[in-house]
């Protein structure tokens, strides 16, 4: 008979830890997104990238460009302007050889010059003008709207009108201007009149301001008025005598 064998399960030995595992780290724990140096001390966690976007500044408003476009243009407007007027100014100075128109006054009537009751002064003078054109290729156009005056000491003492009419080439005319005029409170005026007649000279002024128009061969330009003033030394402002005309000279201004 077979002996039988009994068979005693194996004691199995639990196993024994791990030491080392179970052992507290020496070295301190390192954050997430931190390095260790070398001595083993946590570095500081890098910043997390960030892409860089350029700020974009809004355009300044084109102000200043629009000023400085509406500045060049018109300096070149001026400047063609004042290029364009050369050139014709030339053209006019060496195709007509233009002069100044000449004035003279040749004589003076007086009609009416006494105080009235009012202690007004009535006055009505008749003047001589001649007018010259030297001119050969230009001719002269006295329009409408003139104003003639005399003027004595600061004040008018008759006005008139002068005549309408065409000058050509090279010609003279003749002019006989009408004036009357009336001045309040002239008992001063007549007083220093009188010392000044006693001198045997009174000095006048006559002033004439004479819408004209230029033409230049068929060619007329814009009407403008020029200032014609003469002075006029006479001897006396008297009806019962002959009035002489020592002396006068007239000036011509161009007036725009």
């Amino acid at each position: 008979m077979a002996d039988h064998q009994r068979i005693h399960p194996e004691t199995v030995e639990p196993p024994t830890p791990d030491l080392e595992s179970q052992q507290k780290p020496t070295a301190p724990l390192v954050p997430r997104g931190s390095s260790r140096s070398e001595n083993g001390h946590p570095t500081e966690p890098h910043p997390p990238f960030q892409r860089t976007i350029p700020i974009q500044y809004s355009k300044p408003p084109k102000k200043k460009n629009w000023c400085r476009r509406c500045l060049c243009c018109t300096l070149c407007v001026v400047f063609t302007l004042v290029i364009l007027i050369g050139v014709l100014a030339a053209v006019v100075y060496f195709g007509f050889d233009p002069k100044l128109p000449k004035y003279s006054v040749d004589g003076m009537t007086i009609t009416q010059f006494n105080l009235n009751t009012d202690n007004s002064l009535s006055a009505q003078f008749n003047v001589n003008i001649t007018a010259r054109n030297p001119n050969t290729k230009i001719g002269i156009s006295y329009e409408g709207g003139s104003k003639l005056t005399v003027i004595y000491m600061g004040t008018v003492l008759c006005e008139g009108a002068w005549p309408k009419f065409y000058q050509g080439h090279r010609n003279t005319t003749v002019l006989n201007v009408p004036l009357t005029g009336q001045t309040r409170d002239a008992t001063g005026l007549l007083t220093s009149l009188n010392a000044q007649q006693q001198t045997g000279t009174v000095p006048l002024v006559l002033r004439a301001k004479v819408p004209v128009r230029i033409k230049l061969g068929k060619l007329k330009l814009p009407k403008f008025k020029p200032l014609v003033r003469c002075r006029v030394n006479v001897n006396t402002l008297s009806t019962d005598n002959v009035i002489r005309i020592r002396d006068s000279s007239c000036s011509f201004k161009f007036r725009l």
